[in-house]
């Protein structure tokens, strides 16, 4: 008796094997950004003190929990291109633009460090749009789009924190 494997047929949406490659890697770059950004946060969430404690205790949860969603989103767009999404920290660390922190920094370093990181994670994302344009990849467009808003709105609300 013949065993039967069942094969996945091709993807054809409309967005080349090539392109989709393209924009599976870019979209991991900006997975390792997000990635590395939430666990920055995540971070300074727990072992943030002094006066703005409260204030940015509270304010780091829901930028992390924000974070959060954003990385299923990111890496279920690069399923559905066709391609594994990076999920290890070895495979975060060579994709990710950004560095990270040794230590515990005061609060407002934290801030400086999370304004760099979210305006880090926006560069990113827009350096991918040019591709995803050309590939008539609108799902991605979206995706970025939403993206580069989240990113840029935080880095002023961060950036406003440390102005007198």
């Amino acid at each position: 008796m013949k065993t039967r494997t069942a094969t996945a047929p091709a993807i054809n949406i409309g967005i080349s094997a090539e392109d989709r490659e393209k924009i599976a890697h870019g979209l991991s770059a900006l997975l390792a950004d997000s990635y590395t950004l939430y666990l920055m946060t995540h971070n300074f969430h727990w072992n943030v003190t002094g006066p703005m404690f409260n204030t940015l205790h509270l304010m780091f949860m829901a930028q992390y929990s924000e974070q959060w969603t954003a990385l299923d989103v990111i890496a279920e767009r690069i399923r559905a291109l066709g391609h594994p999404a990076p999920g290890t920290y070895r495979e975060f660390s060579r994709l990710a633009s950004i560095a990270e922190v040794e230590g515990v920094p005061r609060a407002v370093e934290m801030i400086r460090h999370l304004v760099a990181a979210q305006e880090a994670t926006a560069r990113t994302a827009r350096e991918l749009l040019p591709v995803v344009t050309a590939a008539n990849d609108q799902p991605t467009t979206d995706l970025l789009t939403q993206r580069l808003e989240v990113h840029e709105k935080t880095a002023w609300m961060l950036r406003s924190l440390l102005e007198d």
